[in-house]
């Protein structure tokens, strides 16, 4: 059945990357920079990609931003999500969700545990949900966790993901 869901998938998702962080930018961002790398090599589009500070208020309104675009499928949010004072991203992306997906998060802090971060995994936050036909991801943002989530999760999912949440659009 998943090989008939994958067949039906579909091909090139339209996608957003935010990062969130106090110190990168376009230069020094390599996790945002891996997502973009990722996304292209399996050839999705990368139509908005925005570097912002840890700021509660500016994480929601540039979430917002990429989801009402109406070309934009798939939006993927790394950084924020552990449990310092300054990881605000969960806070303001859960709420705008209109679906969550609980099993995404599951699975990342899964295979974490099993890929040598061990228990340190329970300290990741990493979500993702559905929002005006659009599906949303927030990963941490460290290189190793970007390159898990993407090749183990999004990449062989996403396709499957807006496909699903595109069919009531088909009707």
């Amino acid at each position: 059945m998943l090989t008939t869901h994958r067949k039906h998938a579909a091909k090139h998702i339209s996608c957003a990357v935010i990062t969130v962080s106090d110190t990168r930018n376009k230069e020094t961002d390599k996790s945002g920079k891996k997502i973009i790398d990722l996304l292209t090599k399996h050839q999705h589009q990368v139509n908005f990609y925005e570097i912002i500070p840890d700021d509660g208020d500016q994480i929601r309104r540039t979430a917002e931003k990429a989801i009402s675009y109406e070309k934009i499928d798939a939006v993927i949010v790394n950084g924020g999500t552990g449990i310092s004072r300054r990881d605000v991203t969960i806070e303001f992306i859960e709420p705008l969700f209109e679906k969550q997906l609980p099993g995404f998060g599951e699975l990342f802090r899964h295979l974490s545990f099993q890929n040598d971060i061990g228990t340190a995994s329970i300290l990741s936050r990493a979500i993702c949900g559905v929002r005006n036909h659009c599906v949303i991801f927030s990963i941490p943002g460290s290189t190793g966790a970007v390159a898990l989530a993407m090749e183990k999760i999004i990449l062989p999912e996403i396709g499957h993901m807006v496909r699903e949440i595109h069919k009531d659009l088909e009707h």
